[in-house]
């Protein structure tokens, strides 16, 4: 079957663009992992994050301005939305950033991370009054069943520790995981009237002002100027921070924000991917089964019910 061109409508282009936009935002969010592999080299984790958000601000903050977006009205607000961008980015970043710095691939950091949705549904009931179905529960069940299978089938005979990383990248990244997840609920309970894109920029001012005081703390600070360094800078402000936020809000403004949300799943093993391409990352079998039965398992618990 072919399709003629020349008949496509703008109502039909418009219609193929709509349809591409959630893969196409799962596909940039995925490259943030890389972005660290690649930038990590040249800065420290800290210090990276906290020119990534300062570039973004300097960005973004006209943007709104230029858009006419509204800011939140209310200091209760602004205090919510800043709580809720220490924990989604600074914490989650943070945490993402620092593991890779220590070794965990690219890969298995995004599958850890990408368990969110499982961890999310599980403090859901006890905080915000949610009851999970009998099929969330089994998919709560399968996604510990396979991230204890990627984690296993990573492990050294007679060692506790993991082959290319230690203990503390895996901590780094389950703090990452809480952060996130937390700061999920947080959002959705104070923040449900936060302007996107300004809501953003100020999550983002919470969060950079966290990871300066980090890099402060305990890093040196230093910072490799290379063009591999300052290529990679540029996509993380431009495409995750700024572009994919851009691409949410219109996926939102189109109603598709559900369809964003059941694409998530996609990240690890697209991240996982790509790390494959680029870095000859590499799951043994087991692994790789444990990847699959743990995306299943966020699949069951993201879905909505068919009732």
């Amino acid at each position: 079957m072919s399709i003629n061109f020349r008949k496509l409508t703008d109502k039909d282009a418009a219609s193929l663009g709509l349809t591409a936009m959630p893969g196409l935002f799962v596909l940039l969010w995925s490259t943030g992992f890389i972005g660290a592999k690649f930038g990590l080299p040249y800065a420290e984790p800290f210090t990276f994050l906290f020119i990534r958000f300062v570039l973004t601000l300097l960005l973004l903050t006209p943007l709104i301005w230029v858009m006419r977006i509204s800011w939140p009205s209310s200091p209760t607000l602004w205090k919510h939305i800043a709580i809720s961008g220490l924990l989604v980015h600074g914490t989650y970043l943070g945490g993402v950033f620092y593991g890779i710095y220590l070794g965990m691939p690219a890969g298995l950091a995004a599958l850890l991370v990408g368990l969110q949705p499982l961890l999310t549904a599980a403090c859901a009931g006890p905080l915000l009054g949610e009851r999970l179905t009998r099929r969330q529960w089994l998919g709560l069940l399968l996604g510990l069943v396979g991230i204890s299978l990627v984690l296993g089938s990573k492990l050294e005979l007679g060692s506790t520790l993991f082959s290319g990383f230690g203990m503390g990248a895996l901590v780094s990244v389950m703090a990452a995981l809480v952060g996130i997840s937390l700061g999920t609920l947080y959002q959705k309970r104070y923040c449900t009237s936060m302007p996107l894109l300004s809501g953003a920029a100020i999550q983002y001012m919470a969060a950079g002002g966290l990871l300066g005081i980090g890099a402060l703390l305990f890093e040196s600070r230093e910072v490799e100027w290379s063009t591999t360094f300052i290529l990679t800078l540029g996509w993380l402000v431009l495409i995750l921070s700024i572009a994919a936020i851009l691409l949410l809000m219109a996926l939102i403004k189109k109603g598709e924000a559900s369809r964003v949300a059941s694409l998530f799943y996609l990240v690890p093993p697209v991240t996982a991917l790509q790390a494959w391409w680029l870095f000859d990352e590499r799951l043994p079998l087991l692994g790789l089964a444990g990847m699959v039965i743990a995306i299943i398992g966020v699949v069951m618990v993201v879905r909505p019910s068919t009732t």
